[in-house]
This record gives C-alpha cells, structure tokens and sequence, in this order.
C-alpha cells in the first residue's frame, strides 16, 4: 500500500501521541520497577510497552516496513521505510518524575529521515515535520528564533558532564545561557524558538533520529560535531553526536565543540 508523506506525517504523529499517552499510566507510578540494561541505563514497563505498541501498530498497518527500536533493536534498512522509535526519550528523569520526557518516532528512506516526531506526554504537545511540508507544533506551523549572537542565548543539552572542559569552557565564556532541558525536550525548544541550541555529545541513532527534519523544516540546522548534516541510523548506540540550533549561531558552536 502507498502512503503519503502527508499520510506518515499524520500516523507518526498519531502513533508517538498514543504511545505517549500509554506511559503516563506508569508516571510518578509509586513501586515502579526499575531495571538496568547492559550500558548502565535504565528501562522500564512503559519502555517496553510503549514500544511494543507502537511496533505492533506498525505491523498491522504496514507489514513491509522496517522498524528500529530502542528496546527491542532492529535494523535500517536503506531500501525500505524504516520506522524508528524511542518509547521514552529521557527514561532517567521519567523514573525521577521529571516531566519533560518525550516519546520519539521517525519514519527514514534511503535518504535519511523522512518525518519526525517529538511528543511530550505530560504536556500533551507535540511538534512533527516531514520532508518539505514544514514544522508543526501542536497543529500550528512553527520555526527557530532569530538570535544571532551566542551572548544571551539559551543553550540546552542533556548533561554538561559530557563535554570536553575546553568546549565547557569555551562555552561559558561566550556567555551563552546554559541549560539542562535536555534529551529531546532540548530539540522540542529549539524547534519552537524558545531556545537557540541543544548539544549532545554522546547519543544513539534513535535519539536524534527525528532531528534532522524538524530542524531543517523548523528553519534551523541539524549536524554532527564535524559540521556533517546526516548520520548513520545503524551506527552504534552512543556513538553519534549532534548539534541542533537556530541556524545563525550553528558555526559558532561547532568551532566551540571542536575546542583543542
């Protein structure tokens, strides 16, 4: 069956708010039982089971597609549509009744991500592109904000632990607003023009598989510490970085994080 873009535009969205809503049954959850994998984080039931909704959803709608998930792994496929998912983006916070969490949801070809999706449950908002039909924040287009100077601007990112101290430094003595509203909360910020930047040093294909075509569609700029604007959806999980800004100041930031 040929779907749309405006079609997966609208069933990635649909898909990453439904499964947003289900871990909310488990949110400040007293007893919640929380499980450490292999790499030190941890995962829990609304992990498991916003994933697993979602990837049934997925096979039943189209059984030919491929999927890529946190939990349960998956491998891209460049010759067919490839659905990633990110059930809890922040599961750290999340288990510490921080709301700022996300569900995440893209839809790649073989030419990178195609849709993407930042849905904030506790919120109930939502901010999705596709490939040429702009950026969208809860049903109204949105864009990046026009600062252009790193003095004054707000810059995210999910821990200030995993920068270089040079970059930290670096950082610092621009003057920049530093923040941790972090994991995809960050994206969500600069998508919206509320904030100038989110950096992530260490991050997973699924993490910042939605970024890319939010950015670009919401005006700004989506690249790798090297100033490269893709990224390998197989590659390795916490093996990928990426730096996502309003676009002005995006040069700025990459000579900071390249910092000797």
């Amino acid at each position: 069956m040929t779907v749309s873009l405006e079609g997966l535009l609208a069933e990635a969205s649909e898909l990453a708010q439904a499964a947003g809503s289900l871990t909310l049954e488990w949110f400040r959850r007293s007893g919640l039982e929380i499980e450490s994998k292999v790499d030190g984080s941890e995962v829990t039931e609304a992990d498991r089971s916003a994933e697993r909704f979602i990837r049934d959803e997925i096979k039943r709608r189209h059984p030919s597609h491929s999927v890529i998930g946190e939990e349960e792994g998956g491998l891209f496929e460049p010759d067919n549509m490839t659905w990633v998912i990110d059930p809890i983006d922040g599961t750290r916070g999340f288990v510490r009744g921080v709301p700022l969490y996300a569900t995440l949801l893209a839809v790649a070809d073989d030419s990178g991500p195609l849709v993407g999706v930042i849905h904030v449950p506790v919120l109930n908002s939502t901010v999705a592109a596709a490939r040429g039909m702009g950026c969208w924040h809860d049903g109204r287009r949105c864009s990046v904000s026009t600062v252009s100077d790193l003095d004054g601007a707000l810059v995210n990112t999910s821990s200030y632990d995993t920068f270089s101290d040079s970059a930290l430094i670096a950082l610092k003595t621009s003057k920049a607003l530093m923040r941790t509203w972090g994991d995809a909360f960050g994206y969500y910020l600069v998508a919206t023009g509320q904030a100038e930047a989110m950096i992530d040093p260490i991050c997973s294909p699924w993490d910042l598989a939605p970024m890319p075509v939010i950015l670009k569609e919401a005006g700004g700029k989506f690249t790798d510490f090297n100033g490269e604007a893709g990224f390998d959806l197989s590659a390795d999980p916490d093996s990928i970085n990426g730096i996502a800004s309003n676009g002005i100041i995006h040069n700025k930031l990459l000579d900071i994080m390249s910092s000797p």
